[in-house]
């Protein structure tokens, strides 16, 4: 299945049904009068998060989302039947954006998050509403009210524990597949991933979701290369997971890059909790390792994992200081909760 995180859709609700004029004219039935009835309620257009979806595929091959209009009302008081809604089934985490794509109308983080994007027309009134003690035999009714139309933008971002950073070809994919049963593309040359991953690891009893993007280079926030499209999956991540190729030539320079990247996208994503590792020092000579070590430190200026995900040397280590930030990350989360707001006049 294609991963799709951004299109476009066209929503409409339905028109309210159009109220009656009608008399009752029975014969040998006394007192007459209007009987005409109420157009009905047109259909509302509404977006679920449901569980079992991790990309909008859905919605490449159909843009256009219609609610049904309401039916016309009728006469001996007969109202008209209500149009049916719409739901727009999409996965956990989308985002409703407007026509401009910069506002945000509805953001999707929870399973079962319903919301409505277009109300359904009220339905005319028949002429037996306007029925009064001067107005005996009104032939007045109202027409239904018009449904919303608008255009709106689906965008996805991915609800992962941990967001894999880093320069192309820095392991990040060999990582994913070395510590879950994702099967991303792997090869030895740039750009090997397209679109996101996600996998589920374990580690000590605990299971943590990773998302691999694609690899970020130097412009990626103005949109070069292909990790700005997908720098909004990070976003929702409780901590960064950066990977530095020790093969490079500069370490140093390629972790203030993506730095420099994170700040431009979003200062608070780039303040995010982070775990730096020097991927690849298998392919090192123990000077040359401890070299690079000490210039990755001094560029963090903290600790640096250093770990191959080839040989899953140093992997666990890495794992555990993940889910020591995710645990921490969790506790506060509940205790947020928890804690009754407080009183303001």
């Amino acid at each position: 299945m294609k991963f799709l995180d951004l299109t476009k859709v066209y929503i409409r609700s339905g028109q309210g049904g159009k109220g009656c004029t009608s008399f009752r004219r029975e014969a040998y039935v006394e007192f007459g009068g209007p009987d005409g009835g109420d157009g009905g309620a047109g259909g509302s257009v509404w977006v679920e998060a449901v569980d079992g979806l991790n990309t909008l595929i859905d919605f490449r091959y159909q843009q256009h989302f219609f609610a049904q209009n309401g039916q016309a009302g009728m006469g001996r008081q007969m109202s008209g039947k209500n149009g049916e809604d719409i739901v727009l089934k999409v996965p956990v985490g989308t985002e409703i954006l407007d026509e401009d794509q910069e506002t945000v109308l509805a953001d999707l983080t929870r399973l079962g998050q319903r919301v409505m994007l277009a109300e359904g027309g009220n339905g005319g009134w028949g002429n037996l509403r306007f029925k009064s003690s001067i107005n005996q035999a009104p032939r007045r009714s109202n027409p239904g009210q018009e449904g919303v139309e608008r255009t709106i933008w689906l965008r996805l971002k991915l609800i992962a524990d941990v967001g894999l950073l880093g320069m192309p070809n820095a392991g990040k994919s060999t990582f994913l597949a070395a510590t879950s049963n994702a099967r991303p593309k792997i090869a030895d040359y740039p750009f090997t991933t397209l679109h996101p991953n996600l996998g589920v690891v374990g580690i000590d009893n605990t299971e943590i979701v990773i998302a691999d993007i694609p690899g970020l280079i130097e412009g990626a926030s103005e949109g070069t290369g292909l990790g700005h499209r997908f720098l909004g999956h990070v976003e929702r991540c409780s901590v960064l997971l950066h990977l530095v190729d020790g093969t490079g030539e500069d370490v140093g320079e390629d972790y203030r890059i993506i730095s420099a990247e994170l700040e431009k996208y979003a200062r608070d994503l780039a303040a995010r909790p982070r775990v730096v590792a020097l991927n690849k020092v298998d392919a090192l000579k123990e000077d040359v390792r401890a070299e690079k070590l000490a210039a990755l430190e001094a560029a963090v200026g903290g600790r640096v994992y250093a770990m191959s995900a080839v040989s899953h040397a140093g992997v666990v280590d890495v794992l555990r200081a993940l889910k020591r930030v995710i645990d921490g990350a969790r506790v506060n989360e509940t205790k947020a909760k928890e804690e009754p707001e407080q009183w303001r006049p």
